[in-house]
């Protein structure tokens, strides 16, 4: 009995002594202060590391790591070290004894460490992680679906069986965190239906509590990964950015600006705010990668100053950019159309190492910025050749054929062979109608320019071209689902879309017009304006379903279906009905839109005719007028002149209209320096139609050409006929010379009584929809403001002029003659 007390004794005391030893073994692991620390004791202990030691000095590696900036980090040391290699070891060996959340957190730690993702402790992890996938808490479960993520394991079965889980416990997630996490996990693997309640839920969650802007940034991720603008969700990201703005730095502002733009989204207030942000740590980018993102952002919306401190030091820095980092710089020099010959020189020179580090679609863009930026480096225009010929003749992917064969069209003196020709015709019936647009305008690009040099070469490339274009019938005609189709339209543009498909193409629409929906109603309108045809069944429909459900209709969708119909000048059956229930819509959710898309919206909606008094008083505010001068600095160009002139029609259009809002005229300054820097518009059918004019009127006294009226109309001819209807002379009822600069009517003399001042308009195909003699908007509204000046407004259609019952000067003098004068 003593003897057995003794051995109880002895037993108790060892193991209180390793408890002891151990709980204070796993103390000094967890105040190490240095990767080394760690190291030493893992070194000292070996024999007596249990999993929780293990699993707590490889977290301890990653957390030392994580509270250094990203240039200090020892990554490569660390897993270099032959006691990181120990560590390894012995959790491969221990992960069956292993907690179930310290499982993942292993495989996250190491993973943050840059263990490759075949190492046999990730795989090891990885395997006992998905036996205990039922068993796992909602944020470990999270961190592993992350940890997937990051190993690209998107496909994976156990990212599915994530799904699910995720699917039946959704109503229980309370965090925006672990919600945000799983979104973008998860993207590749879920339905529609599944997809909706997580856009609800994201949705609830960044409204309920103030989330961190790491959060929203993984939400705005997942939008991209499901092909949705979704713009309630875009809104509410795009709030919490700027609220959070002190805490973003170049790469989140970068990541940021990348899905917005994936995503069609722009914010005037967050690209001020990123402006501002960025230009302040212009000097203090040292490393190739952080101010690689910083050029690619700042570059395109910098002031004059800035803008040259970031060229010259792209310059120094350009022999350390990596192979995706002298893309980026040549893609944004392409947005800043800025070739700066000594960075393309420098940048030409280094791409020679880097040009085998590139992926096919790489090497197009690659290719594409070179030849935009008028790069004249011959020998790097050669390898590239080869490299994309050679690309060519082992690639079966049609997406990538045809991006090598749209590119290489592109090059200077090409010449085609006649492999090429066949690899097209090979892959033309699996290609997406976008594919079959790049080889045609290939195709014909050579063919014009004879660069096709072999025997019976035009015979090929004829018959090529017919299969490409049954190709394109055929899948059209096998379309049956209207958001596949739209989603597929939305990236062909062209001559080939347009003389080839085009008409087909809105049969296909029309074929399947009863799938149109509150949910697709945009892209179509959106398809329908870049089609420019005007076809009442489908815009009657889209019209009936957009007044049905226009409460689940975004404001800013809204806006794109007005414009189709505002820019096709259509009347649907209820037409007052349909614009009054947008205008509400839209009037009501005016906070939904940047400050220069109200000055679309405005602009669209007075070419229909209509003009919302919050919507027009708001625009007009001095403040509002304010902020969109500050906000003009930061957008695109080709954005910004376009919303400078909307802004002037839209003011000239209120100030004929509404005289009633008091707005005054503001744009004349601008519209001096329009017509200044624009060319001269005496062309030559004016010149013949002048000389015409003055042999019916008298003399060419009596005829004005390309005059400016007040408001800066310009207008093609200008007489006045007195109450007999002889021609007046214009020095008579008008002073001063061609293109005066009058905004109101001191230059213009009072008509005797029963005069009338008469505008002559040709009119050429821009001016009608396609295939139809319906006149268009713009060119409408133009007319009721040339009737309100004074004018009777003559318009003469380019199919009228250009007839074959016009083939004589007889006849066009008749036709002027009785247009003139009225004479039916």
């Amino acid at each position: 009995m003593l003897c057995l007390r003794r051995i109880c004794l002895f037993t108790l005391r060892l193991y209180q002594v390793r408890t002891l030893s151990s709980d204070l073994l796993l103390s000094q692991i967890n105040s190490c202060t240095h990767e080394d620390e760690v190291f030493s004791l893992v070194g000292r202990n070996k024999a007596r590391l249990s999993e929780k030691h293990v699993v707590n000095a490889l977290n301890m590696l990653w957390q030392l790591q994580k509270k250094r900036p990203l240039l200090l980090r020892t990554s490569n040391y660390v897993r270099s070290h032959s006691q990181f290699l120990t560590l390894c070891i012995l959790a491969e060996n221990k992960v069956e004894h292993m907690e179930d959340e310290a499982v993942v957190d292993t495989l996250y730690s190491i993973l943050r460490l840059d263990v490759e993702d075949h190492d046999s402790l990730a795989e090891v992890l990885v395997t006992e992680a998905w036996k205990r996938l039922e068993r796992l808490s909602l944020p470990a479960l999270s961190k592993f679906a992350l940890c997937l993520y990051k190993q690209r394991r998107h496909f994976s079965p156990i990212i599915g069986k994530i799904a699910h889980i995720v699917d039946t416990k959704l109503d229980s997630i309370q965090d925006i965190r672990i919600l945000s996490v799983f979104m973008i996990s998860i993207s590749d693997v879920i339905s529609q239906s599944f997809r909706d309640r997580l856009l609800h839920k994201a949705g609830q969650l960044l409204e309920e509590k103030e989330a961190h802007f790491n959060y929203a940034r993984r939400v705005l991720q997942f939008l991209p990964n499901v092909k949705l603008r979704y713009h309630p969700l875009l809104e509410k990201c795009n709030k919490i950015f700027l609220k959070s703005a002190t805490c973003l730095d170049v790469h989140n502002i970068n990541l940021i600006f990348g899905v917005h733009k994936q995503l069609g989204f722009d914010s005037a207030e967050f690209r001020l705010i990123a402006k501002q942000i960025l230009a302040e740590t212009v000097d203090d980018c040292y490393d190739p990668e952080t101010f690689a993102k910083l050029f690619f952002t700042l570059g395109p919306m910098a002031e004059f100053k800035v803008r040259e401190r970031l060229l010259v030091t792209a310059v120094s820095m350009a022999e350390e950019f990596s192979s995706h980092q002298v893309l980026m710089i040549l893609k944004t020099m392409q947005k800043m159309k800025c070739r700066k010959p000594d960075l393309l020189k420098k940048i030409t020179s280094i791409l020679h190492k880097h040009l085998d580090n590139y992926h096919v679609l790489q090497l197009v863009k690659l290719t594409q910025y070179l030849v935009v930026l008028g790069c004249h480096d011959l020998e790097l225009f050669a390898k590239l050749k080869m490299l994309l010929f050679s690309f060519l003749k082992s690639s079966v992917i049609p997406a990538d054929i045809a991006a090598i064969i749209r590119v290489l069209a592109m090059l200077p003196s090409f010449h085609v062979e006649e492999i090429t020709i066949n690899k097209a015709g090979a892959v033309l019936p699996q290609c997406r109608l976008h594919h079959l647009n790049c080889i045609a305008t290939a195709l014909v690009k050579w063919n014009h320019y004879d660069q096709l040099h072999w025997q019976n070469s035009s015979e090929l490339c004829v018959k090529l071209l017919q299969k490409l274009n049954d190709c394109g019938y055929q899948r059209l005609q096998k379309a049956n689902n209207l958001n596949l189709l739209l989603e597929e339209l939305a990236h062909v543009n062209g001559e080939w879309f347009e003389e080839v498909i085009g008409e087909e193409a809105m049969a296909v629409c029309q074929r399947l017009l009863d799938q149109i929906t509150w949910a697709n109603v945009s892209p179509l309108s959106f398809f329908l304006m870049k089609t420019n045809q005007r076809c009442p069944s489908l815009l009657d429909r889209i019209a009936s379903v957009t007044v049905e459900d226009i409460d689940k209709i975004h404001p800013f969708e809204t806006y794109f279906i007005l414009s189709l119909f505002s820019t096709l000048n259509y009347d649907p059956p209820a037409n007052e009905e349909f614009f009054e229930r947008c205008i509400q819509h839209l009037t009501s959710n005016l906070s939904c839109f940047e400050t220069h898309h109200l000055v679309l919206l405005g602009h669209v909606l007075a070419v229909a005719g209509y003009f919302p008094p919050v919507l027009i008083t708001r625009i007009f505010d001095v403040s509002f007028l304010s902020k969109l001068d500050a906000q003009l600095e930061v957008l695109p160009n080709t954005l910004k002149q376009r919303v400078c002139s909307r802004l002037m029609k839209l003011n000239r259009a209120v100030c004929l209209e509404c005289p009633e809002f008091h707005i005054p005229w503001f744009h004349e300054h601008y519209c001096q320096r329009v017509f200044c820097n624009s060319s001269s518009r005496i062309n030559p059918l004016r010149q013949h139609v002048h000389r015409m004019l003055t042999e019916i009127l008298g003399g060419s006294h009596y005829t004005r050409v390309s005059v400016l009226t007040p408001y800066y109309y310009e207008i093609d001819f200008e007489c006045a006929l007195d109450e007999n209807k002889k021609p007046l002379s214009c020095m008579d009822y008008m002073e001063g010379t061609r293109l005066r600069h009058d905004i109101k009517d001191e230059g213009r003399k009072a008509l005797p009584p029963g005069a009338q001042r008469i505008a002559l308009e040709f009119l050429n195909s821009k001016a009608f929809s396609k295939y139809s003699h319906h006149l268009k908007g713009e060119p409408a509204m133009k007319k009721r403001h040339l009737e309100m000046l004074g004018y009777r407004v003559v318009q003469i259609p380019h199919f009228e002029w250009n007839s074959m019952g016009m083939s004589t000067k007889g006849e066009q003098l008749e036709y002027l003659r009785r247009h003139l004068y009225g004479i039916q």
